[in-house]
């Protein structure tokens, strides 16, 4: 029997499936990826560390499934997008760890890019806002914190989003490439060529040389070499950032479709088809995918904090023993007792672009208990959620009535029923929450021609659970409201 392997390379840990020719999960594993947090606001990963634990993940789904690897015939690779990594090309050394998505470091590169009134013209090429959350002033930052620009004009060091560092790992160095899903992250790339952008690279002084080449997210990328657990010569035919590899294998491919991802951050994707919506609400245009010659774009709009809220109530405040009490415990109390927890851990992202902004907990009395702050936490999240819904809505000038959820965090019921009630929206579960990896064993099945298009496989999708708003409007509005106040008063100017 064929089997398709898909790397899932998150923020926390890396996931390695095995699904079978019908894209049937037959096997799973998990290696967690430890954390560096150098200076507040910094958020790095060790590169050595991230390889490792796909090594890990690999070999502990092999031995989980007990197949034999020579009848793996494709590997798809999914991953968190944005975190930068530079490397030299020569040994595949990388010159510094690599710098996260969530880091916050460059606010102020950012913040002079919009006095300068350079955001404008950056929105019109990439989709994007001037925000430390992409990677070009990641890439400007590193060059100039490690003084390796020499280097880098001279085409000795390679810069990646972690999907082009796997691909150079799994390949043996010998590719150093891309796709548009992830090149569309990087502030680097036009939205409309899909090609590298001149303007952009001489705004962040980045020299070509050190740039992957943009291929299409299904089709043969390069072979596996030397890969420990693994036979040389597997095409990696499947490639895109978790968010877009998500909402591919949630099957959200007509347009207008959507899901929301409840990982470490919260990310709502929306299917535009071929159409780039230009956002007046403070969301992004991003790539979904290319394949053959069609690009399909997304509206999007993304948290910085979801399950890393849940976390934190555990690790930072220790009212929790693990992430998987919170539901239990907020389950205890009925409201949460006028209690309001911002969750700006690591600033504010869409639709608000605050990345100075702090969390705040509000409301607290002498009767405020844990549950009560457990149940703010998860109500916080969904009031981040609901923020990205509305700004969409008003973009696309009608509401959606249905959405996909997955991640880990979308295990949680409660949660999941807050969130339809906050919407008033029905919200859908698969049957399958490893959706991210899903989708890129889909796109792997696609590029090795296992599988034609997406009609084919558009029925593999399957729900498990759907919950519909069961709250009226006032009990909308006066949570709404709240919030909004919250909100106003912790980004307004006098906050410290």
């Amino acid at each position: 029997m064929p089997y398709i392997m898909a790397i899932d390379q998150g923020t926390t840990a890396t996931t390695v499936i095995v699904v079978d020719e019908n894209l049937r999960i037959r096997g799973m594993a998990s290696t967690e990826l430890p954390q560096v947090y150098p200076a507040p606001n910094h958020v790095e990963h060790r590169p050595d560390d991230i390889w490792q634990t796909v090594l890990d993940a690999i070999g502990a789904a092999i031995a989980k499934t007990r197949i034999d690897t020579r009848d793996i015939v494709a590997l798809g690779v999914t991953n968190q997008r944005e975190t930068t990594v530079l490397w030299e090309r020569q040994n595949g050394h990388a010159i510094h760890n690599a710098i996260v998505w969530q880091c916050r470091r460059t606010a102020s590169m950012c913040r002079r890019l919009k006095e300068d009134g350079l955001e404008p013209m950056v929105a019109q090429k990439t989709g994007l806002l001037c925000d430390p959350y992409f990677s070009a002033t990641k890439i400007r930052w590193l060059l100039d914190a490690t003084n390796q620009q020499r280097n880098a004009e001279n085409g000795n060091l390679a810069f990646g989003t972690i999907d082009s560092y796997l691909l150079w790992q799994l390949t043996g160095g010998r590719v150093h490439a891309t796709d548009p899903s992830n090149a569309s992250r990087t502030l680097l790339m036009n939205l409309e060529t899909l090609a590298w952008d001149d303007d952009l690279l001489a705004l962040f002084n980045i020299p070509r040389a050190i740039l992957p080449v943009i291929h299409d997210n299904a089709t043969c990328l390069g072979y596996t070499h030397r890969v420990p657990g693994l036979p040389d010569g597997i095409p990696i035919a499947g490639l895109a950032g978790d968010q877009q590899a998500a909402l591919f294998g949630q099957s959200c491919f007509e347009i207008g479709s959507a899901k929301c991802t409840f990982g470490t951050g919260a990310f709502l994707l929306l299917n535009t088809g071929q159409h780039i919506v230009r956002s007046q609400h403070g969301l992004i245009a991003t790539c979904a995918w290319k394949i053959g010659s069609t690009p399909t774009y997304a509206l999007e709009g993304s948290t910085f904090v979801a399950g890393a809220l849940i976390q934190w109530l555990c690790d930072g405040l220790g009212i929790i023993q693990s992430s998987s009490d919170v539901e239990a415990l907020a389950r205890s109390v009925e409201d949460t007792h006028g209690v309001l927890l911002i969750p700006a851990l690591t600033g504010l992202g869409a639709p608000h672009w605050m990345p100075e902004a702090k969390g705040a907990l509000l409301g607290l009395t002498r009767s405020t208990t844990r549950a009560h702050i457990a149940r703010a936490a998860l109500m916080g999240i969904c009031q981040q959620n609901t923020d990205l819904l509305e700004a969409m809505t008003k973009d696309l000038g009608s509401a959606i009535s249905i959405l996909k959820a997955d991640g880990g965090a979308s295990i949680n019921n409660l949660l999941m029923q807050m969130q339809a009630d906050l919407l008033n929206c029905t919200l859908q579960r698969p049957e399958s929450l490893q959706t991210t990896a899903l989708g890129a064993a889909m796109l792997a099945a696609i590029g090795i021609g296992l599988y034609p298009n997406t009609d084919s496989i558009s029925k593999i999708w399957r729900k498990s659970a759907e919950f519909s708003p069961q709250k009226d409007d006032a009990w909308r509005q006066s949570h709404r409201f709240a919030w909004q106040r919250a909100l106003n008063a912790c980004t307004s100017a006098d906050c410290p």
